[in-house]
């Protein structure tokens, strides 16, 4: 009996302290927790805005992005970036790609923060033709 609890209390001792670290899941934000500080935001050209094809695109990333780790893609496309620091953040901008014509796109964005949690998060845009 003696070996059972020990070992009961051995697992929950085992068991990582950041599974707890995980703020309320019923807060707004783009992550939780520790991911809740990494958020983006002032999208360029807006969301669902009609735009010419290789138009640029930008937005702001907070503080808390690990700025190598950002990465867009468009169509399933990597698109190079250019991540400058900024006003207590990054701003990231890029070109839409060359192909990208006559369709909706959406602007998708992966970054980790500090802490290594994963963000994800995006905008949808019109490529005229």
């Amino acid at each position: 009996m003696k070996l059972k609890n020990i070992l009961w209390v051995a697992a929950i001792l085992v068991i990582p302290a950041n599974v707890w670290a995980y703020g309320d899941p019923n807060s707004s934000g783009s992550g939780t927790g520790m991911c809740k500080q990494v958020n983006f935001s002032e999208f360029s050209p807006p969301n669902n805005s009609e735009v010419r094809p290789h138009s640029d695109f930008s937005f702001y990333a907070s503080e808390s992005t690990y700025p190598k780790s950002i990465k867009v893609t468009i169509k399933g496309q990597s698109v190079p970036v250019t991540v400058i620091e900024k006003q207590g953040g990054y701003k990231v901008s890029g070109k839409l790609p060359d192909a990208l014509k006559g369709a909706y796109a959406k602007i998708n964005i992966d970054a980790r923060g500090v802490n290594q949690c994963e963000v994800s998060n995006g905008w949808l845009i019109k490529v005229t033709e």
